[in-house]
């Protein structure tokens, strides 16, 4: 069972995400009814249905890779869709992404490092194409009840961003999906991790193993 890696900037970003939506509660026009306040972002394990709010308590497990320490985001202005909105919503979530981290990667390895991190994320969460990295998910080669729906699972945002050096990256995505119980939830939130490198000139990202 994989377990979400331990970041301070997945904890930011659970901050970013509580903070936006705060901003846009305390904007709204007096007599107007204030809806419910958007369930906390979390982070968690794809495969486990259980979830620990960030800002009391990280989730359990750590990442091969050492993770950077995180600057503090600049204001994000745009305000957190509401919770459910469904994918009308997902463009807000990556505008606040990219701007609490501005891109610090080249483009080519950025789109390569999220495309990989998207369909990480998805075999993770719902069984799909993991016998393409035999190395991060050991039991590619039985078969696995997958923990989400892949009818119900969305990956609302996605950025890449450099962890301490050039050489090694995080992949940041939030989502969404529906477990083996029938909850759906969203902006769940989950970090991969990879090293750069190179070989007769080609680049190549690859992504750690997790425990």
């Amino acid at each position: 069972m994989t377990t979400t890696a331990r970041s301070p900037r997945l904890l930011l970003l659970s901050t970013v995400l509580l903070t936006v939506a705060g901003v846009a509660l305390l904007g709204l026009p007096p007599g107007r009814e204030q809806p419910a306040p958007p369930p906390t972002a979390y982070a968690t394990d794809p495969s486990s249905a259980a979830t620990v709010p960030p800002a009391r308590e990280p989730t359990a497990g750590a990442a091969p890779s050492a993770t950077s320490a995180a600057s503090t985001p600049p204001a994000v202005e745009s305000a957190l869709p509401p919770h459910g909105e469904g994918a009308a919503g997902d463009a807000a979530i990556q505008q606040n992404l990219e701007a609490a981290w501005p891109a610090d990667l080249p483009s080519d390895d950025e789109r390569e490092l999220i495309a990989a991190g998207r369909a990480l994320l998805r075999a993770d969460a719902t069984g799909v194409g993991r016998v393409k990295w035999p190395e991060v998910f050991p039991d590619s080669g039985r078969a696995v009840a997958p923990a989400f729906a892949t009818a119900r699972f969305r990956i609302q945002a996605a950025i890449a961003r450099r962890d301490g050096s050039p050489d090694r990256a995080v992949v940041h995505l939030v989502w969404a999906g529906m477990d083996r119980g029938g909850t759906f939830t969203d902006l769940r939130i989950t970090d991969w991790f990879f090293t750069r490198t190179e070989k007769k000139g080609a680049v190549t990202w690859t992504p750690q193993p997790r425990t």
